[in-house]
């Protein structure tokens, strides 16, 4: 059999997971696999008693991860809030895998999406011929979630239709579903609560109710906040998809055209230079830590394939354009002058600039 893409969170880092559980002395919620004080371990990293090492999964303030956990701890949900690449999905996933073991129970939010999605819907064959039974109910995950006591993933939640988002008020204060087609209703089991993820930027965005604004506790994930926290972000996550593709590590140290790559991203975003002294304009496209991995990836295939194994400027400058350029006509004019003014005038990147130049 072909190898997993892209395994689960809890299938991914198991060996991590068990072994926090096995040595995780602190009070556990109801329905929790690890105490908070564990959760919080796993997605910071550490070293176990045992030698264990567990893997950094966010690299930030860890107050942040602290404050997320103990929102989940109480009876309210939690939503992430962010600018596009700011790891919300990757720290939903790791909480709920920390938390539940299982980080499959997932509603992705989509502008045409339906009330089914969030509550439940039906097998219209055995509907039609049996009519409303427990049988014939195809259970979203949200009513598995509320059944067996798990955490449950809702992402882009500003993308769902606001008379659709509505449909959580009741789950998330009453902690019920009701299904008024069986006369009954479903009962959230200890353990239960929803993760959600919304950002402010992408086209397509609802706003959500004053009503369930409120049963969320938010907590606002920043883009990292110094040049060094990103490249360091951009090179560690960028080795573990190396991994994952199979590429050989690279023969000499990259950190010297990460760094530039994530300068240039910075500069972009911020619409100033690092030192602050030049304005510079933005494109319309995010240039997320997100991104900047990708184009690291990118960078590493071609000088896999196409090169000689290392990353090499004209990698990075032949990935870099298309990760910038969104739009042709506005990001390129924007692209162009960035390269003549500031990437032209810095010392030590006149290779790149020859490179971009091409």
């Amino acid at each position: 059999m072909n190898e997993i893409l892209r395994p689960h969170a809890e299938d991914a880092y198991a060996h991590e997971l068990t072994a926090l559980e096995a040595q995780d002395s602190g009070v556990r919620p109801a329905g929790w696999r690890l105490s908070p004080r564990a959760v919080v371990r796993y997605l910071m990293g550490d070293t176990l008693d045992d030698g264990t090492e567990i893997t950094p999964k966010y690299f930030g303030d860890r107050r942040l991860i602290e404050v997320a956990v103990a929102s989940l701890v109480t009876d309210r949900a939690l939503l992430l809030v962010g600018v596009p690449g700011t790891a919300k999905t990757w720290v939903s996933e790791h909480l709920t895998a920390a938390i539940s073991g299982d980080s499959k129970l997932l509603v992705q939010g989509t502008a045409g999406m339906s009330e089914d999605a969030l509550r439940y819907g039906w097998n219209y064959a055995r509907l039609l011929a049996e009519g409303p039974s427990e049988e014939a109910l195809v259970p979203s995950p949200i009513m598995v979630g509320m059944r067996a006591g798990k955490l449950v993933r809702i992402e882009e939640l500003t993308r769902v239709p606001s008379d659709v988002q509505d449909a959580l008020i009741t789950v998330l204060s009453e902690k019920i579903l009701p299904i008024p087609e069986l006369g009954r209703e479903t009962q959230a089991r200890r353990g239960f609560n929803v993760v959600a993820t919304a950002n402010d930027r992408d086209r397509g965005v609802n706003e959500l109710s004053s009503a369930l604004r409120r049963r969320f506790n938010t907590v606002v994930m920043p883009l990292p906040a110094t040049l060094e926290e990103e490249v360091r972000i951009v090179t560690d996550r960028s080795r573990a998809a190396a991994e994952r593709m199979q590429l050989p590590p690279v023969k000499k140290d990259a950190v010297v055209e990460i760094t530039r790559l994530v300068t240039i991203f910075r500069e972009l975003r911020n619409g100033r230079t690092e030192d602050g002294r030049t304005q510079v304009k933005s494109p319309s496209s995010t240039l997320s830590t997100a991104e900047a991995i990708s184009v690291v990836n990118q960078s590493r295939a071609l000088s896999h394939h196409f090169g000689t194994g290392d990353i090499e400027t004209e990698h990075l400058a032949a990935s870099l354009s298309g990760a910038v350029v969104k739009d042709p006509e506005r990001d390129g004019a924007v692209w162009r002058e960035y390269v003549d003014v500031v990437v032209r005038n810095r010392k030590g990147w006149e290779e790149l600039f020859e490179s971009l130049r091409v």
